[in-house]
């Protein structure tokens, strides 16, 4: 059995920042990684953005994190953990593929950051039907687009109108199924929604709103899919970008807590003091929106920051309310908090549909999330909004956060 000081579950940019967080606490203690992936460490976001549409924008000068080098950990690729044993503070793990032999690894403090995974199609995952999620994923797509194959994108949330996106501008004829009547309907105000819908029309994109993929199956030159009002749709590939769901199995095995994440403190500890959870997977108490799970970058690595250092024994609360954002075309977005058009809102355009921003609010008036629409570096402004949420009324909102 390997030991290590401390041994991360996840590959991603929650265990790169972690990394660093124990290096800034402890400089020589020794760090396991243990990865499913076949890549070490890499920044997600540029998945659906940046390798997209920036030429210059390389995998090794701006996506690979440099993890090992930049921290002395050990990173073990293609690796499965199969079992948490709490009393032996070890974990049992499998290779990826057909060779290899199970292994186990001790940890004297553990962190959890296993993510998630795709909510996918129901159809077995080939070169032509993508869950798309890995930098392996992206390589096949992009080889796809370069073909300018007739792609299918199924999902136009966050993720899906992204990859849209990319792929026509990247040559690719590109059809988008999506279950709102109209794309962005689910987060956006209508007016916003249409011009954001407007973009992808005046792209070349067909839309195929309001519907559903129900099934599907592979031909001898593409993928046949079938809508919910009985259409079908022949592609040369399917995209899904449905979200995730956590990776939770472990850590319910494991007996810690777990109802839509895994359940940790203020300092990110589980139920077990020797473990820790952190990104995608935690479901952490937001020192302002109250308990929650966040899906974006800004949480994996400030989250993975503080757990490293918690793990090297600083104790300290988590106290970040992370944002996220978003780039399609020549639009793009920054938020903080709940952005849903399941909530009503107050809009202060400086420009109609192209500069603003809007505030969500609940039944109570209280100010839940703020959309910041091609506004920039307004993020602590828009925390501070969320923060004084009670004392301000809609009619204070107007001016309140400007270019």
């Amino acid at each position: 059995m390997t030991d290590y000081k401390y041994l991360v579950l996840g590959g991603g940019m929650v265990a790169d920042a972690a990394a660093r967080g124990i290096r800034e606490l402890d400089e020589h203690g020794t760090i396991g990684i243990l990865s499913e992936d076949l890549d070490a460490p890499y920044a997600r976001p540029a998945l659906s953005k940046k390798l997209w549409t920036d030429p210059d924008f390389s995998w090794d000068e701006k996506v690979d994190l440099h993890t090992a080098d930049a921290t002395g950990a050990t990173v073990h690729l293609t690796t499965v953990v199969t079992g948490i044993d709490r009393d032996a503070k070890s974990v049992s793990t499998r290779p990826a593929g057909d060779d290899g032999e199970p292994e186990q690894f001790g940890y004297e403090r553990l962190l959890i950051a296993t993510g998630g995974h795709p909510k996918g199609l129901g159809l077995p995952e080939s070169e032509r039907v993508i869950d798309y999620r890995s930098a392996e994923d992206y390589r096949r797509t992009r080889a796809l687009a370069d073909r300018h194959a007739h792609i299918a994108v199924v999902g136009g949330g966050y993720i899906g109108t992204e990859i849209a996106s990319g792929l026509v501008q990247n040559g690719a004829a590109v059809t988008l199924v999506d279950p709102d009547e109209v794309v962005g309907a689910g987060m956006f105000p209508s007016d916003l929604a249409a011009a954001f819908q407007q973009r992808f029309v005046d792209a070349g994109v067909t839309l195929r709103t309001g519907r559903r993929v129900t099934g599907g199956s592979e031909t001898e030159d593409g993928v046949h899919l079938t809508l919910d009002d009985g259409s079908s749709l022949d592609v040369d590939a399917v995209v899904s970008g449905l979200g995730i769901e956590p990776n939770t199995d472990l850590a319910e095995a494991a007996g810690l807590s777990v109802d839509d994440g895994v359940i940790v403190s203020a300092t990110l500890v589980t139920d077990d003091n020797a473990i820790l959870a952190a990104g995608d997977v935690a479901s952490y108490p937001d020192r302002i929106l109250g308990r929650r799970r966040v899906e974006h970058v800004d949480n994996a690595k400030e989250q993975g920051r503080q757990a490293g250092r918690n793990l090297a024994g600083a104790g300290e609360v988590y106290e970040h309310t992370p944002m996220f954002y978003s780039d399609v075309f020549d639009m793009g977005y920054e938020a903080v908090g709940q952005v849903t058009s399941s909530l009503r809102t107050v809009e202060d355009w400086m420009e109609p549909q192209t500069t603003g921003v809007v505030y969500y609010l609940d039944d109570d008036d209280t100010v839940r999330g703020v959309l910041l629409w091609n506004v920039w570096d307004k993020t602590d402004e828009a925390r501070k909004v969320l923060a004084e949420a009670t004392a301000l009324s809609p009619d204070m909102l107007i001016g309140r956060i400007t270019p």
